[in-house]
């Protein structure tokens, strides 16, 4: 994901991404879809704070809806400086 961003914006992302192929963080979130046969997750998005505190989240069960880039912006601000 990060050599694709880094192709198509023409520099790497600030920020780490997570993969998670055994599911080890999906399952301790609880955010397994257990109704699709893949394994796949519900679509969540979080803001963790420099302390590793999760100070905001979106889970959305429908794939399509998603957290809008103002939403996550505004979540950003209010972190604790």
């Amino acid at each position: 994901m990060v050599d694709r961003i880094s192709r198509e914006d023409g520099k790497r992302p600030d920020h780490p991404f997570l993969s998670d192929p055994g599911h080890r963080v999906i399952d301790r979130y609880g955010l397994l879809n257990a109704a699709d046969q893949r394994g796949i997750p519900y679509p969540t998005t979080y803001v963790i704070d420099r302390a590793g505190v999760v100070r905001w989240k979106f889970t959305e069960v429908n794939y399509k809806l998603r957290p809008t880039n103002e939403m996550i912006l505004d979540a950003v601000r209010s972190l604790p400086q």
